[in-house]
């Protein structure tokens, strides 16, 4: 018979401890999907302002090595139809996860802009190291054709385990990344505008980050612990960043845009 554990969570300093955790019997597991919400300063695309781009769409690839991202830019415009543009992302050790921000739009010049995020979970001479890369993609839009920039705009060592064999998770709200791996007992969340990153989650004994989702309001969960064991727990952040509650169990979020896939999890 399964024993529960008791696990202690651990606190930023200056946090005010809400409740204690305690592991459950197993909960099924998942993978992370995020969704970034960011808008820049340009007009934010809404559900009542047409993007000029709503009729392309970018598929991206990883190398089978994992060193590099490549996209390309396809869909329809008024005037013709196919492929327009691609990209080039790299070279990274081995790519963790791959996320998009949210699309603003410049409509005075057809102009839509987007980040663009790889987390390379193998990064520094020794290979066990966690990078943030951040890439800003601009389409310049005509009627016939969409003129595609993509350049790296920063990078970002972040306190995490890594390594070839780390699985890494990521999911976004407007504000905010969060990242982790299952290397590292604690995860961290990095701010868009400033990606000043601070440490955020963990308990003791230490289990480490087994998944990050999001919703489509901007709520992220953050879960430690093995899915299919009894030493696990998480935590739950809100749009702002704020702190929602933590309970021990290996729950998640589940968003309208991704399914969660149980069975593909460890």
């Amino acid at each position: 018979m399964l024993q529960a554990i008791q696990l202690k969570r651990i606190l930023p300093v200056g946090r005010k401890a809400t409740r204690w955790c305690r592991s459950v019997l197993p909960a099924f597991a998942m993978i992370s999907f995020g969704i970034s919400n960011q808008a820049s300063a340009q007009t934010k695309i809404t559900a009542d302002s047409t993007p000029i781009d709503e009729t392309l769409y970018a598929t991206y690839s990883v190398a089978s090595d994992r060193t590099h991202v490549s996209l390309s830019v396809c869909g329809s415009l008024p005037g013709s139809e196919g492929c327009f543009g691609s990209a080039d992302l790299g070279p990274f050790n081995s790519v963790g996860a791959v996320l998009e921000g949210l699309p603003s739009t410049d409509k005075t010049t057809n102009t839509v802009t987007r980040d663009i995020y790889v987390l390379d979970t193998a990064a520094g001479p020794n290979k066990v190291g966690v990078n943030l890369y951040v890439y800003s993609r601009t389409d310049i839009i005509s009627s016939s054709t969409d003129s595609i920039t993509v350049v790296l705009t920063d990078t970002v060592a972040l306190p995490l385990i890594g390594g070839t064999s780390a699985m890494a998770s990521m999911a976004a709200n407007r504000g905010h990344l969060y990242i982790g791996t299952n290397k590292s007992p604690q995860a961290v969340v990095v701010p868009k505008k400033t990606l000043a990153f601070s440490q955020i989650g963990g308990f003791s004994p230490p289990i480490n980050v087994s998944s990050i989702t999001a919703d489509e309001y901007g709520y992220v969960t953050v879960t430690f612990g093995d899915f299919n064991g009894t030493g696990n727990g998480f935590y739950v952040f809100g749009p702002d960043g704020s702190g929602q509650g933590d309970r021990g169990g290996a729950a998640f979020t589940v968003g309208t845009g991704q399914a969660v896939r149980p069975p593909t999890l460890k």
